[in-house]
């Protein structure tokens, strides 16, 4: 077997032309390892390409499978970018363009405040209530031209069947008592029942309107100083009249001005009432029905409202209508 050819570290012989002595043997017949290692003249050894292009273009020849597979990934890559690229962006939608829009929507069309969605609801459950003293009165004219002869208070439709709740004062003593309804109707009403130790009767309307809507009643277990609340009724005749405040406090007493009467457990609110109010609901905002307005406080004579009014809880009232408790 042939042995590859060792070189030595030695430099190059001369150029050629200049004859290099022969090495002598060595000492037992030897010749020295320079000599035999020493490359013919004219010859010169080149060192082998290690360049990283070299290495890639080596490694790309000994394995052309997986370089056509990248090759064509890289392509189908760039194809698609091109393809995304001319396609419009979408933007994300943030909260802030979502506030805006509200913003801008509001601008245009602001929505109902709490209190006239309350309104809105009540509205339909409400009626006028005119008790007629004189046998002579018909009750046909407008309660306003008449004021002094009729009593005027309000009343809140608790049942769809015509029952009405109102205050004991407003139809008492009166010969005939007349309702009109949210849409115009009238009718007259039956005293049904009282409750005199909190103000309180109920009506029976004789006829019924159309789609006559009851209110919807909310215990006042979970009403609390500075819920905020509706009073709707006709004040002076005038209406139906909307005046907003607050629940001012709970379980107050109210002695009437001759001290005959004295109320209990009362709800007292500052949402404007004045005489007519009476008998008619105080609302949450949600529409619902937690107090039938009955008196307010002024010292004075003027029987006008000062920021005191008082309310009969919503209990009291369904268990005079007969109604079970909440």
């Amino acid at each position: 077997m042939s042995k590859a050819p060792l070189f030595s570290r030695s430099r190059r012989h001369p150029a050629s032309g200049s004859k290099a002595p022969a090495a002598a043997p060595a000492a037992g017949g030897r010749v020295a390892a320079d000599a035999v290692a020493a490359p013919p003249a004219g010859i010169e050894s080149q060192p082998p390409q290690r360049g990283r292009w070299a290495r890639l273009r080596a490694w790309t020849a000994r394995h052309p499978t997986p370089v056509a597979a990248l090759a064509g990934a890289l392509f189908a890559t760039l194809a698609l970018l091109l393809v995304l690229g001319g396609r419009p962006v979408t933007r994300v939608i943030t909260q802030d363009d979502i506030d805006q829009a509200v913003r801008a929507s509001l601008e245009k069309e602001p929505l109902p405040s709490a209190a006239a969605r309350a309104a809105d609801a009540i509205a339909p459950s409400v009626v006028r209530v005119v008790g007629v003293m004189d046998e002579k009165d018909s009750g046909d004219e407008d309660p306003e031209q008449k004021a002094l002869e009729r009593s005027l208070g309000t009343g809140v439709v608790i049942v769809d069947n015509g029952t009405i709740l109102t205050n004991l004062h407003v139809v008492a003593g009166s010969r005939k008592v007349k309702v009109r309804f949210w849409n115009g109707f009238e009718t007259e009403a039956q005293v049904i029942g009282t409750q005199p130790e909190n103000d309180l009767a109920v009506l029976k309307a004789a006829q019924l309107p159309d789609d006559l809507q009851a209110a919807t009643m909310r215990s006042t277990a979970d009403l609390r100083p500075g819920d905020e609340v509706v009073a709707v009724g006709y004040p002076f005749g005038i209406g139906p009249s909307v005046s907003a405040g607050v629940v001012s406090g709970l379980k107050r007493e109210f002695r009437s001005p001759d001290g005959e009467s004295r109320l209990r457990n009362l709800i007292q609110f500052d949402a404007a009432a004045n005489p007519g109010n009476s008998g008619g609901p105080l609302v949450t905002m949600d529409g619902h029905v937690v107090g039938i307005v009955t008196a307010i406080l002024n010292p004075s004579e003027q029987r006008t409202f000062i920021g005191i009014g008082f309310a009969v809880p919503i209990e009291n009232a369904a268990a005079a209508a007969g109604l079970p408790p909440f």
